[in-house]
């Protein structure tokens, strides 16, 4: 995957989900779903890439921001406020939220970790 690539997963994935796409992650938690399988796989690599992509880089672009707000606080936020309504969310879910908002927290640190 390479930077484009993973910035535009980043966005399809939150903010600009894809037309027809009602599979983003961000609306699929918003529906009281799980990800797809493979999904977080995709989002922790397409992070990866995107703070490897701006090693060099300044400052964030405002959407790259919201992308990764969604990712890391919005998301948390639909996983708890799921929780309290009685949603059966996958075992690994939580882990897999803390490892996002972890690496979202990476890019905009600037180091890794």
């Amino acid at each position: 995957m390479d930077f484009q690539t993973a910035r535009q997963f980043l966005f399809h994935q939150t903010i600009q989900p894809q037309e027809g796409q009602e599979e983003s992650f961000y609306s699929r938690l918003r529906q009281g779903q799980p990800p797809i399988p493979g999904q977080v796989t995709s989002l922790l690599l397409a992070l990866k890439v995107v703070y490897e992509g701006l090693q060099n880089v300044p400052a964030l672009d405002k959407d790259l921001v919201q992308a990764l707000f969604i990712l890391s606080y919005e998301s948390r936020q639909l996983f708890e406020a799921g929780q309290k309504a009685g949603v059966i969310w996958p075992p690994l879910l939580d882990d897999d939220l803390k490892r996002i908002a972890a690496a979202a927290r990476s890019i905009i640190k600037g180091s890794w970790g």
